[in-house]
């Protein structure tokens, strides 16, 4: 049965004390969240600083990338041995901005995807569209090209128990989100472009929609069959705004069984 899952993208963003502070509100104001599953991706530097506050607490930690080698020398890259030491559970990867700030390509990430799984990690798979592929009517083969890259060199088995998190480039930061329907639309071909592998997999993949999230719209995108969380950017870094987000997630009845 797949839960609602929430995580909250700090990217490039804070210091120790503007961390501190917000870590420590998020985990009181999460104290008896059950229903829904909730994370934090801070910056790698403040990653153990975060896990010492989620110790005991209802939230996960997550980080926003990893390297491909578990060790060795690799200088400046984080393995996913080292996640895993700082008791990390989600890793995200293939996130857009990775792809166009440091020209990921989908073999790259699938190899990373891999790694988490023989780590032991949680890969959150991110694709997505720009805006010119969105306009000439290519969202639907981008998006699947970039799972086909993990199925042709893992096999479609690697997605169990991961994550898929569809983010339309055109919306991370804009404040223009796509319509929900237009997200039901593209997480169920996801959907269904696993089925055709493997049923059980397609039914309890999570899959999540993040771009320009808000306390007021989150809602519209929970009450699609196929979205399964939300991927949060710059609302995460208020606690009142992300904490609404939470709630709607702990308050939506959400039971099926895909």
């Amino acid at each position: 049965m797949r839960r609602l899952l929430v995580i909250g993208n700090w990217k490039l963003n804070g210091n120790k004390n503007t961390i501190t502070n917000l870590i420590i509100k998020l985990v009181e104001a999460c104290a008896n969240i059950s229903k829904c599953s909730v994370a934090i991706a801070p910056p790698v530097v403040y990653l153990d600083l975060v896990m010492r506050y989620l110790i005991n607490s209802n939230i996960w930690l997550c980080a926003q990338n990893v390297d491909v080698h578990v060790s060795g020398a690799f200088t400046g890259d984080v393995s996913a041995a080292m996640l895993q030491d700082l008791n990390t559970r989600y890793v995200l990867i293939g996130h857009s901005e990775r792809r166009i700030h440091h020209k990921e390509n989908d073999t790259y990430i699938a190899k990373k995807f891999f790694i988490l799984k023989k780590i032991g990690l949680i890969p959150i798979l991110c694709i997505g569209e720009n805006k010119r592929e969105f306009d000439s009517g290519h969202t639907e083969s981008v998006c699947l090209n970039q799972i086909k890259s993990v199925i042709k060199l893992f096999g479609v088995e690697v997605f169990n128990n991961s994550v898929i998190a569809y983010e339309p480039i055109w919306a991370i930061g804009s404040g223009m989100s796509a319509s929900p329907e237009r997200v039901q639309i593209v997480h169920k071909l996801v959907r269904n472009y696993i089925a055709n592998y493997n049923v059980s997999i397609a039914n309890e993949i999570v899959i999540q929609y993040g771009g320009s999230i808000t306390p007021e719209n989150v809602t519209q995108f929970f009450n699609q069959k196929d979205i399964d969380g939300v991927l949060v950017g710059s609302a995460s870094l208020n606690v009142d705004s992300f904490y609404k987000i939470v709630q709607a997630a702990e308050n939506h009845d959400k039971s099926y069984h895909g």
